[in-house]
């Protein structure tokens, strides 16, 4: 089961790796698209601007996303070894109630 979640999440890494490169790409100037240099003066960084606030928000929720599943497994390691616990506890007491009742040595 842990594989099968290891691949899914590096499928999902490799996806968003790909969609924040195609962002990456937007990010530099493109003087083939501006006709006017006027315009190209008027508004250069909007685009910059525009590319960059959404490498900045894929980046912050991949992070969360990443947070959030190392949180789950963590918590999930603790819940499995407090019932490891509570298991080992429960045979104990079992030996010393068969030591009260005298049914063993």
């Amino acid at each position: 089961m842990s594989t099968a979640v290891r691949g899914g999440s590096t499928r999902v890494f490799l996806l968003l790796a790909w969609i924040s490169l195609q962002f990456i790409a937007g990010l530099g100037d493109d003087p083939s698209t501006s006709k006017d240099t006027k315009k190209a003066d008027s508004h250069p960084s909007s685009k910059s601007n525009t590319g960059r606030k959404v490498l900045f928000i894929i980046l912050g929720v991949s992070g969360a996303v990443l947070l959030s599943i190392f949180l789950f497994k963590y918590w999930q390691k603790k819940k499995r070894e407090e019932q490891h616990a509570r298991l080992l506890k429960l045979f104990e007491e079992d030996d010393e109630l068969e030591l009260e009742l005298g049914l063993r040595d």
